[in-house]
């Protein structure tokens, strides 16, 4: 049995699509994804975005349950130049699963630090400044938790994540106009208010949008070729 976890369902969409034999459960009040790839068992759940919420999820997901490893997967931010859209990254700070042995031939993956952060970081200089100080590549918002999860439990962990925004290619929009935290959503109002009132970066909303499909595909191949090659 594997065990995915993504933070939001706009991450895991394609990867679910995948899924044979897909049904629906309900356990400790977490809703969860059953399916297979090839014969492999899968259980997938959204923690949802930040430590709270993710902690909490996580915690009553791995309650009394047995697991052969853990894929945290989903969206990561760039600190550097090196990483670009659409790249692939494990976490080799977070992940204890050892990808030497799989013939993953078909797909590129780099191995380097990531540091979970309790807020979207959309400036470039913030970014560097973080990349300097911590050492880290990339940026999410749960791994770290996941992690200290998988310890307490003696799961094996894959922290493995596509980059959807860089210095050089950030967010459209505020990361509080994208998405409130807060409230786990995004707030079709407010996002539509700040592209009426600043309609010139509207085509950056839509090649945003494009980058997020093509990495979403991109981290569903991914996902596929480990669960069937580990």
């Amino acid at each position: 049995m594997i065990a995915v976890t993504f933070a939001l369902p706009a991450e895991s969409s394609k990867f679910l699509r995948r899924l044979g034999n897909k049904s629906r459960a309900n356990r400790n009040g977490i809703s969860i994804v059953r399916g297979t790839i090839g014969h492999r068992s899968i259980e997938v759940i959204h923690t949802g975005v930040g430590e709270s919420v993710c902690r909490k999820r996580i915690g009553k997901f791995l309650e009394n349950q047995q697991f052969d490893f853990l894929i945290s997967a989903g969206f990561a931010g760039s600190l550097n130049h090196e990483l670009q859209v659409n790249d692939l990254l494990v976490a080799k700070n977070f992940s204890t699963v050892d990808l030497k042995h799989a013939s993953l031939s078909n797909v590129s993956i780099y191995a380097a630090n990531m540091l979970t952060v309790p807020v979207l970081i959309d400036s470039s200089e913030e970014r560097e400044r973080i990349a300097r100080e911590s050492g880290a590549s990339a940026i999410d918002m749960e791994t770290e938790f996941i992690a200290r999860a998988c310890a307490a439990h003696g799961i094996p962990l894959l922290a493995l994540r596509v980059i959807t925004d860089t210095p050089t290619e950030p967010f459209p929009a505020p990361p509080s106009v994208l998405f409130d935290i807060e409230q786990q959503r995004t707030h079709v109002a407010v996002l539509a208010r700040f592209f009426l009132a600043h309609p010139r970066r509207m085509p950056g909303l839509v090649q945003f949008a494009r980058r997020i499909s093509r990495a979403r595909k991109t981290l569903s191949n991914a996902l596929v070729w480990v669960v069937r090659d580990l």
